[in-house]
């Protein structure tokens, strides 16, 4: 799967497009997904609230996508 992130995406597009990377938000206390304000935000919107390096969710969920493109 040949997908990027950067801060800008939104939450509902980035889980629409594998439904598996809610693990990332819910470890990093991001507890209400099914929120359609929450799946509006952007990464760097839930970070801030969360307070979670943005940088540092946009590398998992990178990395995440990346390991689709090896297999």
């Amino acid at each position: 799967m040949n997908y990027t992130v950067n801060k800008d995406t939104l939450i509902g597009e980035i889980i629409n497009t594998d439904p598996n990377t809610a693990t990332f938000f819910l470890d990093m206390g991001m507890r209400c997904l099914g929120c359609p304000s929450s799946t509006g935000e952007s990464l760097e919107q839930a970070c801030k609230v969360h307070g979670v390096p943005v940088q540092e969710l946009i590398s998992t969920l990178n990395n995440h996508f990346e390991s689709y493109s090896t297999k």
